[in-house]
């Protein structure tokens, strides 16, 4: 711990990412962040390290997922820019390969966002795609593994999702308890919050899986 947390980001690029990268810059318990990205982000601080990866080839790139103590995956994509396929050969596909890699260079904490709702045996294609990554992310054995839920995510998103857009109008005036909603640096306040205390937490032999829900998060990362 004295000599800080080396982090890998997968996905900065991100409304969570974005905000994620920020929280782990300003905190001094991370000496080290590796971005892990399709294409290069802002992020100018001497801290972080940018590897650009062709996610398609990702075994050309083992060495970008060396020196990593804890992952973070925020990583995904949607339906209406990639299509039904494209959105899970990124939200499941690249998102478990990548896992897969952290965890034989040896990284002892995984970190996934996933969402509210997420069932490998759900009938729509956004929930059943979340609950197969879960599944194959579970199956990876890491020594400590974090799936955070989220429920609506509340941001300003640069590119239009009409959809989402209308609901985040509706929520932000009646969910005042976000219930149902949830905004995108609570999430990456959480996610660091709960590496922090997983790190002075004391060591089971046994792997160790926790599923946060949208109440679980906004817990940890409201202070």
């Amino acid at each position: 711990m004295s000599e800080g947390i080396t982090a890998l980001v997968l996905g900065g690029s991100g409304e969570i990412g974005k905000q994620l990268v920020r929280e782990l810059i300003s905190n001094a318990s991370f000496s080290r962040i590796l971005l892990v990205t399709r294409r290069p982000i802002e992020a100018d601080c001497e801290k972080v390290e940018q590897k650009i990866v062709d996610f398609e080839k990702l075994d050309d790139y083992k060495e970008a997922f060396e020196g990593a103590q804890v992952g973070f995956c925020c990583l995904g994509t949607t339906r209406g820019k990639a299509g039904a396929k494209g959105f899970v050969r990124v939200d499941r596909d690249y998102v478990s390969h990548a896992a897969q890699l952290l965890k034989e260079a040896g990284c002892s904490h995984f970190n996934l966002v996933s969402s509210t709702g997420a069932n490998k045996n759900s009938s729509f294609l956004y929930n059943k795609t979340k609950g197969e990554v879960e599944t194959l992310v579970k199956e990876l054995g890491f020594p400590r593994l974090t799936i955070y839920r989220p429920s609506v995510l509340l941001c300003d998103r640069q590119e239009s999702r009409p959809l989402e857009k209308i609901a985040q109008i509706m929520l932000r005036g009646f969910d005042w308890r976000n219930k149902m909603s949830i905004g995108t640096d609570t999430v990456a306040r959480a996610m660091v919050v709960n590496t922090l205390e997983s790190q002075t937490s004391e060591k089971s032999e046994e792997a160790k899986t926790e599923i946060l829900e949208n109440a679980d998060i906004l817990r940890l990362g409201i202070d």
